[in-house]
This record gives C-alpha cells, sequence and structure tokens, in this order.
C-alpha cells in the first residue's frame, strides 16, 4: 500500500485550532459555577487548559502552513473532531466530585452532548450542579449545527478552504448547495439563523412560565434536537400543554433544512417551504402520523380528552421524528405498536441540512420515486422515466448514493443490534438501543427507557461507537477504513 498523500500538517493544524476553539466552551460553565457556587468551576478550568494545551502543541508547529483542505483531509479532519471533541469535553465531567462519573461515562455523555443524540447515563438531573447541567445543555448546541460548520466561517482567514469540511460536515446526499458565494458566508448565515432561533425559543418558553435558567438550556437542545433535559422527567416535569406546544414548534423548525430558513430569512415569505419537495413530504409525513397516534391513543381510552390525547401524541411523534427524544410522558407505556412506532420513525428523521438526525425525508422520498418507477417499467419496460424532486431530475448517481447509504445503515445497523444482544441485553433493548443510538435519538425501549445507565459497558461502548457513526452519516466515518481512501 502507498502512503497516504495527504496535508498532514494541515489536518494538526486545523484540529489544534479547533480544539483551542473548544476549549472556550468550558468558560460559561464556569461562569455558572460561580454564580450558584456549585464548587465545579476548578474542574472546568483545569478541563479548559487542558484542551486549550493540547490544541496549542497540535496547531503551533504548523500555524504558517497555509493550504486549501482537500476532500480526504476533510474527512479525516471532521472524523477526527467527532472523536477528538468528546474525549476532551467528558474531561470536566470526570473532573468533577460530584456526582461520581467513570471514563465511559463521561465519553457517553459527551458523545451523546455533541452529536444531539439525547441518550444519557445520568439520573438526579433536578439535584445536580447547575454547571453541570448548562455543560450538558451547551454541549448539544453547539453540536447541532456542527462546531466544524462554525469553524469554516474562521478558516478561511488563516489561509484554509473549508468546503471540504463544509462537504464532509453538512449532511444530506446532495451537498454542494452554498447560500452565498463563499463558504465564509454560508457558514455564518446559518449561524445566524441558528441564534435567532435559539433566543425566540428562550423567550418563548420563559414566557410560558419556565425559570430564565431552564429556558435557556432548553432552548439549546430543542432548536439543536438534542433532547438533553435538566430534570429527570424531561419535559413531563412542567406539566404544561403551552410549554410542549412551543416545544414542538421549535422542534418541527430544528428538522428543516436550514438552508430554507436562510432564504425566509432574507426574503421573508413561506414560498421557499411550499416549493420545497423535501418539506412537504416531512410536513405530510408529520401530519399522518400525529393522526395515527392520536387516534390510536382515543381508541385505546389512553387519555379522555381529545386535547389532551392530541398534544401528547403530537409532542411525541415531532420529538421521536426529528430525533430530539425529549419526553413528556411514559411513551413505553402506551399500549400495542405505538412505542415501536415512535422508534422507527427514527429512522425517517429531518430534512437534510437540519439539525436533526435519521436517514433524512430526501432519502426517503428518493428512494420511494425510485420504486414507483421501477413499478411503471415494469409496465413501459422501454420508457426513459427520470426520478424527479420537484421540477428538478434527479442524477442516477444521486439514486445510487441514496440506494448506497440504505444497505450500509442497515448493516451497521444489524452489526450494532447483533453485539447488544451478544453483550446480554434483551432483544426489545437491543433493537432500540441500536435505533436510539445509530438515529441519534436519545430514549429507547426495555432497560434503556430510563437512560443507559444501567446497561453494560460493552453496550455503553457501542452506544458511543453507533452515535459518531450516526452523526457522521455513515460514510463519513467507514469511509476511512477502506484501502482506497489511504491510496495515492
Amino acid at each position: 500500500m502507498k502512503p497516504p498523500q495527504m496535508h498532514w500538517k494541515i489536518v494538526s493544524k486545523v484540529t489544534g485550532l479547533l480544539l483551542m476553539l473548544f476549549s472556550g466552551a468550558m468558560l460559561p460553565p464556569i461562569a455558572i459555577s460561580l454564580i450558584f457556587g456549585d464548587g465545579t468551576w476548578p474542574a472546568f478550568l483545569v478541563a479548559m487548559v487542558i484542551a486549550l494545551l493540547a490544541g496549542g502543541l497540535m496547531w503551533h508547529p504548523f500555524r504558517a502552513v497555509t493550504a486549501d483542505l482537500r476532500i480526504k483531509d476533510g474527512f479525516i479532519v471532521t472524523t477526527s473532531m467527532w472523536t477528538v471533541l468528546p474525549l476532551f469535553g467528558s474531561l470536566p465531567l470526570m473532573l468533577v466530585s460530584a456526582p461520581d462519573i467513570s471514563f465511559t461515562d463521561a465519553l457517553f455523555e459527551s458523545m451523546s452532548g455533541l452529536t444531539t443524540a439525547g441518550a444519557t447515563v445520568l439520573t438526579g438531573l433536578d439535584d445536580m450542579a447547575p454547571a453541570i447541567l448548562w455543560y450538558r445543555q451547551q454541549l448539544q448546541w453547539m453540536g447541532g449545527m456542527g462546531i466544524i460548520l462554525l469553524a469554516v466561517a474562521i478558516l478561511p482567514m488563516l489561509g484554509i478552504g473549508g468546503m471540504q469540511l463544509y462537504r464532509a460536515e453538512t449532511p444530506g446526499p446532495v451537498k454542494d448547495n452554498k447560500l452565498t458565494p463563499r463558504i465564509t458566508g454560508t457558514a455564518r448565515a446559518l449561524w445566524y439563523v441558528y441564534v435567532t432561533l435559539t433566543v425566540s425559543c428562550f423567550l418563548a418558553y420563559w414566557a410560558a412560565g419556565m425559570s430564565a435558567f431552564d429556558a435557556i438550556c432548553h432552548s439549546f437542545s430543542t432548536v439543536a434536537t438534542g433532547g438533553f433535559s435538566t430534570r429527570d422527567a424531561s419535559m413531563g416535569y412542567f406539566d404544561s400543554p403551552l410549554i410542549e406546544l412551543i416545544a414542538v414548534v421549535f422542534m418541527f423548525i430544528g428538522g428543516v433544512n436550514f438552508s430554507l430558513h436562510f432564504l425566509a430569512w432574507r426574503a421573508p415569505s413561506l414560498k421557499h417551504y411550499l416549493q420545497d419537495a423535501e418539506f412537504r413530504a416531512y410536513l405530510t409525513f408529520y401530519c399522518v402520523v400525529t393522526v395515527i397516534v392520536v387516534a390510536y391513543l382515543m381508541l385505546a381510552g389512553v387519555y379522555e380528552a381529545v386535547d389532551r390525547a392530541f398534544i401528547k401524541g403530537l409532542f411525541q411523534v415531532v420529538s421521536f421524528g426529528t430525533s430530539t427524544g425529549f419526553g413528556s410522558t411514559d411513551f413505553a407505556s402506551w399500549p400495542g405498536a405505538l412505542p415501536v412506532l415512535l422508534i422507527l420513525i427514527s429512522f425517517v428523521g429531518g430534512c437534510a441540512g437540519s439539525t436533526a438526525a435519521g436517514m433524512k425525508v430526501v432519502r426517503w422520498l428518493l428512494v420511494l420515486k425510485q420504486g414507483d418507477r421501477e413499478l411503471r417499467r415494469l409496465v413501459h419496460p422501454s420508457a426513459i422515466m427520470p426520478v424527479k424532486l420537484g421540477t428538478r431530475a434527479v442524477p442516477d448517481r444521486v439514486i445510487e448514493a441514496v440506494w448506497g447509504f440504505f444497505s450500509v445503515y442497515m448493516i451497521v445497523f444489524a452489526l450494532m443490534m447483533l453485539v447488544m444482544l451478544a453483550s446480554g441485553l434483551d432483544q426489545i433493548t437491543a433493537f432500540s438501543a441500536t435505533a436510539a443510538t445509530l438515529n441519534v435519538l436519545g430514549p429507547g425501549l426495555g432497560d434503556v427507557s430510563a437512560g443507559f445507565g444501567d446497561v453494560n459497558l460493552i453496550a455503553r461502548w457501542t452506544g458511543i461507537f453507533g452515535m459518531l457513526v450516526g452523526r457522521l452519516e455513515v460514510f463519513t466515518v467507514l469511509v476511512l477504513l477502506t484501502p482506497a481512501f489511504w491510496r495515492r
């Protein structure tokens, strides 16, 4: 095998730069700790210094090196960052004296935060130090739009092109669309929208009765479709239909392609949404599923009042569908097929280019259209029938990539589930734990319905791997394992 021809100096420079930027994430928790007097600030200070020094050692020797990142470099930087940052992000969780968190649990929580999975191994959140609660929520907010996407706005100023990072980080089958002529402007535009939505969500929660602290923390995880909460009972703690409806609105918005949000911001109009085939499919799918769930709840007698059944059903459908994972009730105790249905819709997920995970609506839409084309070809075998999204014909190369993605995704899911089963988990727990981590969802059924704190070590490490692979949409990680990637 020939030695790899990649810009390792640039990779080290970018990785170090991002790690130094990430060290600044410890400052807000330090401030929160000092304000509330919870005594955890030394742990965050030590973690910040370690991350800053480690990043500096990687960046400083190559600070003067300038070159454009190539496609291979982008994959390496992206994967390494979603490995390195959770590792350093786990430091303050390990360093705090209470609760006593092991390395595996700290890494699981950090990976879950940055990948916006929302799966947790921690309990006793209601009595936990405010700085730790803030930090968990902040990790999700940073991971929601992607730390690398933020850094793309900075890299060009340092002589490092950002387009390859953008392509490697942005989810979805089509990754070449830029909102502005320069990729830096695209990254900044997306973050402006992201911050504006977060502030709006905070104000709505606060006005609905949440404390300022809870409102800020939950706005972080809602817009990021993360699902972490400051309460063990999640959204159910507040027992407020208004708060649940606010969450539904912003979770749904978080699951929409942020390019559409930007276009609507730049030229205030809803036409951009209505003209987008993926958005129409996204809206239609979750409306249909909501009707099914609410009708099932009413017919099964779970709720007597229609309005309560509607709010609870709508909340759980949007929460699971967008891979947020908030809970407003014990969904695992719902009758019949409902708990499994909620897990299954997490495979659909949100739109490409959103903060939601899953396989993405556009991929499912293309698969359905491809299936329809094959059925029509049986009747008209000589006809030329392009697959279209709206009025645009989709290249066959994209269709092939979508089918490849589905195949690899299902293989990874099956292998992960087998490992979970081999570790000793029962079938229901293994299935839902795999779906909860690979789909970056969070909650599951069986032994993980209340969190991953009670599952064995192998299952937790499998979950960590699943969250990483799911966040980077499988190929970004697996491509590094192919011999072809490392050839000239």
